[in-house]
């Protein structure tokens, strides 16, 4: 899959298209990426999406901005899994948010050799939103250029979308999350220095770096660990502010293995999240804190049992 800044074709070869911010790349998402790769076979078309980056919220109101479902890393993952051909990562800044929904049309027409564009049904886009599917299936029919709008997705009468998996991951449900992504939710990152706390405490922690403020989920969860080139690993992880340590407020994923002493910094960890088992608690003190986490250990290995490796 390539993967490329900006809107620019590299080789000026016709495209089915794609647009949006794809945050979770979720059920709903996978069927429009899925119904896109039928049109282009039945065209003879090269696949693409345009993202945005940062997520075109964060840009206007950042301290309004959803929490991310995913970093841009597991997004691109998850589209080279699914097969697209390209990606471009277009920047999210002032001119970008200047130009017109007709000029952004000119542009996926003439620079990308747009031939066959598939947008969500509610999809807007342009200067203050001005485009929707009505101005590019206009715009789409005088240029040549095939328009179809996907609709949504449902489960159970609810329209899958980021919102819902957003909801269902902030009150512990996992099991309502998985359902919505087609997958069991996770998060990854490279395995930084911490302050070793856990280590003290005989429970030492592989600290995840968090690209973002915010995280969609917090607690003590029971979680299945991919190590690049090492395999899957079980554990439990804790995702939170760490009150009884911390005063700064800012989300820290740490995820203690089971039966596991290599050293692993800076190699690139997918933390799958597969049960919760309580949320994020303030202690009195370590003691009380070391006590929780071999509880917390010994549930999560229950979990494990009985559930199966």
């Amino acid at each position: 899959m390539q993967i490329l800044r900006g809107l620019h074709s590299p080789d000026n070869q016709p495209i089915a298209l794609t647009i949006g911010n794809f945050d979770g790349v979720h059920l709903g998402h996978q069927a429009l990426l899925e119904q896109l790769q039928l049109d282009a076979r039945e065209r003879d078309l090269t696949t693409a999406a345009i993202v945005f980056e940062p997520h075109p919220r964060e840009f206007f109101t950042p301290d309004q901005a959803p929490v991310r479902l995913t970093n841009l890393r597991e997004k691109l993952e998850r589209f080279d899994a699914l097969g697209l051909n390209r990606v471009h990562v277009c920047r999210f800044d002032e001119k970008l948010a200047q130009t017109s929904a007709t000029d952004f049309i000119d542009t996926l027409y003439t620079n990308l050799v747009a031939r066959h564009v598939i947008i969500g049904d509610d999809f807007r886009f342009g200067k203050a939103r001005g485009g929707d599917f009505a101005l590019i299936e206009k715009m789409g029919h005088e240029k040549g250029i095939a328009v179809k709008s996907m609709n949504s997705i449902l489960q159970d009468g609810i329209r899958i979308s980021s919102t819902e998996v957003r909801l269902a991951l902030s009150e512990g449900n996992l099991s309502l999350a998985q359902r919505y992504l087609g997958r069991t939710y996770s998060i990854s990152g490279r395995v930084q220095h911490g302050e070793k706390v856990g280590r003290k405490l005989g429970y030492p922690t592989a600290n995840i770096q968090f690209k973002h403020n915010r995280a969609p989920l917090c607690g003590v969860f029971v979680v299945r660990v991919r190590i690049e080139e090492g395999g899957l690993h079980e554990g439990v992880a804790s995702l939170g502010v760490r009150p009884t340590v911390e005063s700064h407020g800012k989300p820290v994923l740490e995820v203690h293995l089971f039966d596991f002493a290599q050293q692993i910094y800076g190699k690139h960890l997918q933390v799958d999240f597969l049960h919760k088992l309580r949320d994020e608690m303030k202690f009195s003190g370590l003691d009380s804190l070391t006590k929780q986490i071999a509880l917390d250990v010994e549930h999560a290995k229950d979990w494990f049992i009985q559930h199966g490796n």
